[in-house]
C-alpha cells in the first residue's frame, strides 16, 4: 500500500485553507453579533486574514476596525473574548486541535496608502514619464 507523501506545497495549500476556514467563522461570529460585548457590537471589525502555524495550533488573526475608530478598543474586546472564538472556532471547524488566537491590527491598509503617497509624490512621477 503506497503512503501519501507530503510535500510543503500540499502543507501549505492545508494551511491556506484552514486559514481561510477559521476567517470565515470569525467573520460569521462578528456579523452576527454573536459575540455578548458592547464594544464589538457597536463597532464593525473586518477580519483580513489569519495565519496558521504549521501544526495548526496557533492562529494569528489580523483585524481591522471599519474607518480605521477606536482600533485598541477593539482590539482589547476581542482579546478578552478570545476565549469564546476560540471555543466556536474548535466546535465548528472540529479540528484535533483547537488553535490558540491571537488578534492583531492589520497594517497592510496603511502601508498601502503610504506607498500610494510615495508614487504620487511629484519627484517619483518626473521619474516615472518615460
Amino acid at each position: 500500500m503506497a503512503k501519501f507523501q507530503t510535500t510543503p506545497e500540499t502543507r501549505s495549500v492545508r494551511l491556506l485553507k484552514v486559514g481561510e476556514q477559521v476567517r470565515h467563522i470569525l467573520s460569521e461570529l462578528l456579523t452576527r453579533q454573536e459575540v455578548h460585548d458592547d464594544v464589538l457590537s457597536a463597532h464593525s471589525v473586518s477580519v483580513t486574514e489569519v495565519r496558521m502555524s504549521p501544526d495548526l495550533r496557533h492562529a494569528t488573526v489580523f483585524v481591522k476596525a471599519l474607518l480605521g475608530k477606536d482600533e485598541e478598543v477593539v482590539l482589547k474586546a476581542l482579546r478578552t473574548n478570545t476565549a469564546y472564538f476560540q471555543r466556536e472556532v474548535a466546535q465548528r471547524l472540529r479540528l484535533k486541535y483547537a488553535a490558540k488566537l491571537k488578534f492583531l491590527p492589520d497594517e497592510s491598509f496603511d502601508e498601502a496608502s503610504r506607498i500610494e503617497r510615495l508614487l504620487s509624490d511629484p519627484k517619483v512621477l518626473r521619474d516615472l514619464e518615460d
